[in-house]
């Protein structure tokens, strides 16, 4: 099976944990800072805090920017649950904002039209987030003015995008945002086996974060009530989690990350490749905004409909293709129809969602698999009768057969 993501590990990878292994420290240690200031400095931000799960970062995020009962919080209904889920971890409300057909992120104009009618019934929200899907940056400059005019705070789910760009600066830099949040998971640009980490320019936010994630227990005497009972004192001062990560896994992360820039080298080069040897089949292929660079943690087509996905997406796993679909729009999961949302809401993200296949994309991917790929992806859709687009309907940009057409 070729799989859609992978995990690339070194004997460099091995020995650094294999140096954790066999130090004082298996957690907590040492390691654990080391990896928060390294990929901080990477991204250009000031603060890193690292947690056992980007799910868990976006939730000591939302912690963190006092998210809580009677507040809004907005994202995007093509991404996983988790960008939505931690709001009502928090005892919030969540909606969404439909996706541009090109970009597949979250639409400037539908979130504009939204934030208007809202702001006349007084249901504004108090966090917005925005996902990079794919590794394609969103509009954070257009995003960040209408925080700055409507006042809301934005926490960038970047779980896809370490080591994009966005109009020439990192990604989690904290330009356009108050937290910016990564993932290390085994199918991401890096890997810390499971976490996540959070970045930020303001200092309250890192040290809160940091807080909650060991229990909101302080050891600092300037944050304790009374003075300390001794040296080993320590107070909960708020209600926390244990979100920890391990020093085994920041080893892990931190040689990792000496590789970014190879593995996004390495990714969009692979991405050209498909880009040419698709470009005679009837599919779409992910459309690059040239103000940007995508850290392509997914290679998302889309084909003519339903069918036409389904029939390609089971021929390909047969021929040991290891194809996915990401997202299925969260939305229509049963879980939140049973809090009102249903099908037919959010219908470019659905319509995408129709006709999307991710195509294998990780730094181990071969010349040769790929050409397998794409000569199965040919024989699958070769197999299709054609047919005739709907695609306006549907909220997308053409009337036409997808052909060779590029979003």
């Amino acid at each position: 099976m070729i799989p859609y993501g992978r995990q690339d590990i070194t004997e460099a990878d091995t020995a650094a944990v294999e140096a954790v292994l066999r130090s004082d420290f298996l957690t907590q240690g040492p390691a654990v800072p080391r990896f928060e200031q390294a990929v901080a400095a990477k991204v250009g931000a000031a603060h890193g805090v690292a947690v056992n799960s980007a799910t868990s970062a976006l939730h000591l995020a939302c912690r963190a920017l006092d998210l809580g009962p009677g507040d809004w919080l907005w994202t995007s209904p093509n991404t996983f649950v988790a960008s939505a889920n931690c709001t009502r971890y928090c005892g919030a409300q969540v909606d969404f904002v439909d996706i541009d057909p090109r970009t597949y992120n979250l639409s400037v104009d539908a979130l504009a039209a939204k934030l208007e009618q809202a702001d006349k019934t007084g249901t504004l929200p108090k966090l917005l987030i925005p996902v990079h899907f794919a590794g394609q940056p969103c509009d954070m400059p257009a995003i960040a003015a209408l925080a700055q005019r409507y006042g809301f705070k934005i926490i960038e789910d970047a779980s896809h995008a370490i080591g994009a760009r966005c109009d020439g600066e990192p990604v989690g830099n904290g330009r356009y945002s108050d937290i910016s949040v990564f993932s290390f998971h085994p199918v991401k640009i890096i890997t810390t086996g499971e976490g996540g980490l959070a970045t930020t320019n303001n200092p309250e936010l890192a040290e809160r974060m940091s807080r909650l994630r060991s229990h909101g227990i302080t050891r600092d005497p300037a944050q304790m009530q009374g003075e300390p009972a001794g040296p080993w004192d320590y107070q909960q001062i708020e209600l926390g989690y244990n979100d920890r990560i391990t020093d085994i896994q920041a080893a892990l992360g931190l040689s990792q990350l000496q590789r970014l820039d190879d593995y996004i080298a390495r990714r969009q080069a692979l991405a050209e490749r498909y880009d040419q040897r698709l470009a005679e089949l009837p599919v779409r292929t992910p459309y690059q905004d040239p103000k940007h660079r995508s850290a392509l943690h997914l290679y998302p087509i889309q084909v003519a409909d339903g069918t036409t996905r389904a029939n390609s997406f089971q021929a390909l796993r047969e021929a040991g293709i290891g194809v996915n679909v990401h997202y299925i729009p969260v939305h229509t999961q049963p879980d939140y129809q049973r809090l009102g949302f249903a099908k037919g809401d959010y219908p470019v993200a659905e319509a995408y969602y129709e006709r999307a296949i991710s195509l294998p994309l990780h730094p181990n991917l071969t010349e040769a698999q790929q050409h397998l790929i794409c000569q199965c992806l040919g024989d699958a859709l070769a197999t299709e009768q054609p047919v005739k687009s709907t695609t306006q309907d549907r909220g997308l940009t053409s009337t036409q057969g997808l052909s060779t057409e590029r979003l």
